[in-house]
């Protein structure tokens, strides 16, 4: 892996965002594995040992994929081939932005002032782009993080409806609006704190949960977002060989851990197309 040169956001959105996500992560683990678990199971038993390992592994699989998002660099700075190689006819451009010629598939991001291989949107919530490179960690963050929020649900439904008696109309107002614990001063506050945190994971279930139908939808296709908004179905090789084209050749293996080698059957440069891969695939055979 290449590591990027500069990790650090470069805009104000995406150093706010990137700075929630690193702060209510953690957040989210402690809240989850040290108030919930202990309150759902008694310590030391088998299903809380159980579900101890659990969340860990999933807050590994979440930092893990999220650290690779961030410090892979996935843009045309990586030398693959000579520019002497590239040919308007195979979807070379010139970009006037690098005032260079960019591979097919590749756009320029403006924040990240490059062109990124196969770029797929700027994250602002990881402060780079997603590309060639990248894009599996981005998905398996995705997959995790809805994992992680699910889990979490089912328990804290459990652990804050047992702690928190139902008063109309206060515990409307608590619920709908969990931030006036610093309003009104509620006496219960560590229930509220706790609502509030409850709310969060709600929220982000959701969010996330829209998230990966949407960027799964692009992953089974074949496209990346900016080829799903013009339309472009050159690459759309089966649903099996398009993961193959994110994950890589060990696909089915990518979900246990981000440090799992899985090699991409493309260099971010060359890519193929249906007729040139079911040609190719004939030849083989």
């Amino acid at each position: 892996m290449i590591v990027r040169k500069r990790i650090w956001p470069r805009t104000f959105s995406d150093f706010f965002s990137m700075t929630f996500i690193l702060m209510i992560v953690p957040l989210l683990y402690w809240f989850e594995l040290w108030v919930v678990l202990p309150s759902v199971y008694e310590f030391g038993s088998f299903p809380y040992i159980l579900h101890f390992l659990l969340g860990n592994f999933i807050m590994l699989n979440v930092v893990g994929n999220f650290t690779y998002i961030v410090f892979c660099d996935t843009s045309t700075r990586r030398d693959i081939m000579p520019i002497s190689a590239a040919n308007t006819k195979d979807g070379w451009r010139l970009c006037a932005s690098c005032e260079t010629l960019a591979p097919p598939r590749s756009w320029h991001c403006p924040i990240c002032d490059i062109c990124i291989l196969k770029r797929d949107h700027h994250c602002i919530f990881t402060g780079c782009c997603i590309g060639h490179y990248n894009h599996r960690y981005f998905i398996m963050f995705l997959l995790y993080l809805f994992i992680a929020a699910t889990y979490s649900f089912c328990f804290n439904n459990i652990f804050i409806w047992n702690r928190i008696r139902f008063e109309f109309p206060m515990s409307i107002i608590k619920i709908i609006f969990p931030l006036a614990i610093f309003v009104f001063g509620f006496d219960d506050s560590i229930d509220q704190f706790y609502l509030m945190i409850y709310i969060v994971s709600v929220v982000g279930m959701l969010y996330v949960g829209v998230l990966c139908i949407y960027h799964f939808s692009l992953v089974f296709n074949g496209n990346v977002a900016i080829e799903s908004n013009k339309r472009i179905r050159l690459y759309n090789l089966g649903w099996k060989q398009n993961i193959k084209e994110v994950l890589g050749e060990r696909w089915y293996l990518t979900w246990l851990l981000p440090y799992t080698t899985s090699q991409l059957p493309h260099n971010g440069v060359i890519w193929d197309t249906l007729s040139s891969w079911q040609y190719s695939n004939s030849k083989s055979k």
